[in-house]
Formats: C-alpha cells, structure tokens, sequence
C-alpha cells in the first residue's frame, strides 16, 4: 500500500479548491439567476445572469469574474445608442490573459436588447469568446442569430441603466494604444467586479 504524507495530501486537496473555486460552475451552483456588480469609475451597474439560457457562458463570465480578471480594467469601447464593451485590456493597455473560447449560446433565445449583456466575439470565428463582453444600449437585432450566429446574451442589467447612459455620452476617438476608433479619451475603468450572495 502507497502512503501519501499528510503534509502532500494536504496541498493536493488545497489545489483542487482552489481550481473549484475558479471556475464559473463552482459559484452559487444551484443558483440559476447569479448576479453581479460591475463598480466602475462611473458609478456601479447590478447584471442578473441567465444561467439557465445561456449556462457555459455565465460560467465562463464567472471564473472570469471571481479571479479578479476583470479588475482594473478599461472599458474600451463606447458607442452611443449601440453598446458598451469591456473585459479585454488592463489600464495600462496590456490585454487580460484569455481562457479558452466557448461554445457559441446565441441561439438560447435570448435577444441583443437594450440592457442586455452579450459575449464579444471574432466577426469571422462564431465560437471565439473568450472574456470581452458588452452591454446593448439600443435594440440591436442586427447582433442576433440568423442566417448566421449571432452573439451571446447571457444577463441583463437590473439596476444602474442611467450610468451606462451616461457614460455613453463620453466624447471618444482613436486610440494610438489599442488601435480602437471609439475609445473614452478620459480613461474609464471597471474597478472591480463582485458576486453578490443569493
């Protein structure tokens, strides 16, 4: 018989809660509606995830989430009466280390409206999402499935809709650093990102 020293069991089983307690589909597992505060240098907005639509993708945003990828990061992209995209650079323009892809969930029946949240993706790679994601300022049925895949919704916003207005209104322009042409000129920064109990 094998004899594992306590002191190695110990740090195997430390390992494997601290993988479990990274990735999406160990946080709140029984809860189907997790939500989540986005604290921005503009104020906070409160998503609801859909976990029972849209399940590999909240999961994927929620590891994102829980190591704190998302903190101290830019929001990079503003366009008024479209959208609002964040998740992919730090605010010293590094890009965040992505996960693997995921499977594409545009077809879960939920639709690109206004206060949506949806994963980014390549416009030519329909199973490229990795952390970038956006919130739909207008009804934007042009980003949902049809003769081709569309773009993932997986939450809403339930509380903050007037900071997002606001920030939407934020002057933008090219940006040297990213090479984005509608980036906020005065830096906005997601703070950080927290699971609220259920």
């Amino acid at each position: 018989m094998i004899r594992i020293p306590l002191f190695v069991l110990t740090i195997l089983m430390s390992f494997q809660l601290l993988a479990a307690n990274t990735k999406g589909q160990y946080i709140q597992p029984s809860n189907l509606s997790p939500k989540v505060r986005i604290e921005t240098s503009m104020g906070n907005v409160i998503i609801q995830l859909d976990r029972f639509r849209a399940k590999i993708t909240v999961n994927n945003f929620l590891g994102y989430v829980t190591r704190g990828q998302y903190d101290k990061t830019l929001i990079h992209r503003v366009e008024e009466g479209y959208l609002i995209q964040a998740g992919g650079f730090m605010t010293n323009y590094t890009e965040i280390e992505p996960d693997e892809p995921i499977i594409n969930e545009s077809g879960n029946g939920l639709k690109n409206k206004e206060g949506t949240i949806s994963m980014a993706k390549q416009l030519t790679d329909a199973h490229s999402a990795t952390n970038q994601f956006f919130i739909n300022l207008n009804d934007n049925s042009n980003l949902n499935p049809g003769s081709s895949w569309g773009y993932a919704v997986f939450g809403e916003v339930i509380e903050g809709y007037d900071i997002l207005e606001t920030m939407s209104q934020v002057e933008v322009g090219y940006s040297d650093d990213l090479g984005y042409p509608t980036v906020p000129k005065k830096m906005i920064t997601i703070i950080r990102v927290v699971i609220l109990d259920e």
